[in-house]
């Protein structure tokens, strides 16, 4: 297992049970109709995994609102609604991931995939209305009291919604589909770090991204912070492929070995497993100089280590 650092250690579990609880409170399991849809959609949801997208969301407001001496525990409860929003959307993208359309995939955070369990229309409709919930949330919540907290919510809305859109990850996962029908040989080194940008990178860049928005940041730390997000979503994707090869189910919480069976490409398959883990080394150093760069410190510098140095 990776080794964490006490204070990280203790940060992760008080957030994850912050983000846990706001999920129970904007998805509850009862008092929403037609039920089904609803339990379906909290089968994957509540499934658990390691909900880096909502960490970084509420990391990277943490990190704007201590450089500029503001308060951080406003700025956390602000970036709550887009980081539940964030987790919504990567959970839809599981859904649809698992599809015997997509990856076909059995097992998922350590358990059946939805549609095993619910079948495969249901688990569509799950997965539509997860990611239309997300933004349901975006727009509602926190509630605009004032007209600065309205534009960050726009602005935040645009982003999450470029990131996981045909630009992003929808587009990331056509481009991966079709690489697979190909037997994974179509892409070369420029095309597969588009490939991951868009399909794994795209929805945590724009989760440091809005967690900065909702917290008020300047456009120097705007910059800083989408720079961070985009290296580390890049180291995120190596590290994934890396597991794949290297790691076990049980350990993963899904099926290992899935992508070579396919066919896919992937950073060990077109750079070898030394090179790539290097790779993800220099991505987590860019990632950390961007931080450095605008003065941004928190957890977001440990939240990247941890990333580039996780075992499942």
């Amino acid at each position: 297992m990776t080794v964490i650092a006490a204070d990280l250690s203790a940060w992760l579990d008080t957030r994850r049970r912050d983000v846990e609880d706001a999920l129970e409170r904007y998805v509850p399991a009862t008092g929403r109709e037609p039920g089904l849809v609803w339990e379906a959609m909290r089968y994957s949801l509540m499934a658990g995994g390691k909900r880096l997208r909502p960490l970084l969301a509420i990391a990277a407001a943490e990190g704007v609102a201590e450089r500029d001496a503001r308060d951080i525990d406003a700025a956390r409860q602000a970036a709550m609604p887009a980081a539940c929003a964030l987790e919504l959307i990567h959970t839809y993208s599981l859904v649809h991931d698992d599809l015997p359309a997509m990856d076909d995939d059995v097992l998922r955070r350590g358990r059946p995939t939805a549609h095993v369990v619910y079948g495969e229309g249901l688990a569509i409709l799950a997965g539509d209305a997860l990611l239309t919930e997300a933004f349901a949330l975006l727009a509602r919540e926190p509630s605009a009291a004032n007209p600065a907290m309205a534009e960050r919510k726009v602005a935040t809305i645009a982003i999450v919604a470029e990131a996981a859109g045909a630009t992003g990850m929808v587009g990331g996962q056509a481009i991966d589909l079709r690489a697979a029908v190909s037997g994974g040989h179509a892409l070369d080194a420029d095309g597969l770090r588009d490939m991951h940008a868009r399909k794994t990178g795209a929805l945590i860049r724009a989760s440091a991204l809005a967690g900065a928005v909702m917290a008020g940041a300047s456009a120097d730390a705007m910059q800083a912070v989408g720079a961070f997000g985009g290296q580390l979503g890049l180291a995120f994707q190596i590290v994934d492929d890396i597991l794949d090869v290297e790691g076990a189910s049980a350990d993963l919480g899904k099926t290992a070995g899935k992508d070579a069976a396919a066919g896919k490409p992937t950073y060990p398959s077109l750079y070898g497993l030394e090179a790539s883990r290097a790779l993800a080394q220099e991505c987590a150093g860019r990632a950390l100089e961007a931080l450095r760069s605008a003065g941004i410190t928190g957890q977001l510098p440990a939240l990247a280590q941890w990333v580039v140095g996780r075992r499942n």
